[in-house]
């Protein structure tokens, strides 16, 4: 079964990209705090009130990116009635290797050889920028359909040694197909509020890797190849981001919070989540979170979050969802949909 059929448009009616499916996966392989503790000058007590997380999902041995991607890919696929897609985009900080792009093994092995694939890298906004460059594909013709597929492998980035970036992140993958249909539909993707700001690239990084220290002709020392992150700035940067283009999106809607029934922020950790839901003045019971049990899976949290909360019945069609992010680059996003009638993969 190819991609499905967009319905009939009516005449004048604006394209628009329309999620039609969606689905997630994370590797069976639980980490929890007391793991952690025993090994890392911390306590559960520490990791719970600092990040909300009890326990993240961590690859195995030989386990990489593509292979959470294809797992994500074919829930969504499946989720739409769909076993093809004209354009494959990829959204990771973690691709399988520097060169070639992951995206193409992963359309191949979805059986959609042939299709435009490339990867998107905005490190934890990448579902937000990947969804924006989908849906324009889509919205200029280019493609009747997309698989967005936001997969991370954060783990073998984290110093296993560093309480600070060890205790966050995890790995997974979500994915959504959008398929060709008309704006103002459920499930049609709205308008989108990007930024970054690269004058802070230093908040988060992994310096090593790269042509600037590849170029130096200098090894890398082993602390440069693991993922830095200052922790305090970063919060700070998050919340306003998060706080400001939520604000520009729910605008570009028509809409007022009032209006907003769901609020699927980033994963970054409880703290962070609560603050942007504070200033926006969303209700704790509006917010759909998932990071205890998952952490932060970089650009796979909001995909991955929406679908567990479809899964769980905490996100339902009609529903009017606010999505936003924030990233290393320094990236954010922000953009709203009705939700439509879909089921998880």
């Amino acid at each position: 079964m190819s991609a499905p059929d967009p319905p009939h448009a009516p005449e004048g009616a604006l394209r628009a990209a329309v999620i039609a499916g969606i689905g997630s996966y994370v590797p069976p392989d639980v980490v929890t705090n007391d793991e952690l503790t025993a090994r890392l000058e911390t306590s559960d007590e520490w990791i719970r009130t600092r990040t909300g997380i009890v326990t993240r999902h961590r690859i195995t041995p030989g386990t990489a990116t593509s292979d959470l991607a294809v797992e994500a890919g074919q829930r969504a696929l499946k989720s739409a009635g769909a076993s093809h897609a004209d354009a494959v985009v990829l959204a990771t900080t973690t691709p399988d290797q520097p060169c070639p792009a992951t995206a193409p093994q992963v359309a191949a092995r979805l059986d959609c050889a042939g299709a435009a694939a490339f990867d998107v890298s905005a490190v934890c906004t990448g579902f937000l920028y990947g969804l924006a460059t989908a849906a324009s594909l889509v919205v200029a013709g280019v493609a009747d359909s997309v698989l967005l597929v936001a997969a991370e492998a954060f783990t073998s980035l984290v110093d296993p040694d560093d309480r600070h970036t060890a205790i966050i992140f995890g790995d997974g993958a979500g994915a959504v197909l959008l398929r060709a249909g008309t704006a103002g539909e459920p499930g049609a993707v709205g308008s989108f509020v990007l930024g970054s700001d690269g004058t802070a690239s230093d908040l988060i990084e992994v310096p090593a890797g790269g042509s600037r220290q590849r170029s130096a002709r200098v090894p890398a020392r082993p602390q440069d190849t693991y993922l830095r992150m200052r922790g305090r700035d970063t919060y700070r940067h998050a919340v306003e981001r998060m706080t400001s283009a939520s604000r520009q999106a729910v605008h570009a809607a028509g809409w007022t919070f009032a209006d907003v029934d769901r609020l699927a922020a980033h994963q970054a950790n409880a703290r962070i989540i609560a603050a942007v839901a504070d200033r926006l003045d969303l209700p704790e019971q509006r917010l759909l979170c998932n990071v205890a049990h998952v952490g932060n899976t970089g650009a796979a949290s909001i995909p991955l979050l929406l679908s567990e909360a479809v899964e769980a019945g905490r996100l339902t069609a009609g529903h009017r969802v606010l999505l936003t992010a924030f990233g290393g680059g320094l990236t954010w996003g922000a953009t709203t949909l009705t939700w439509p009638d879909v089921t998880a993969g």
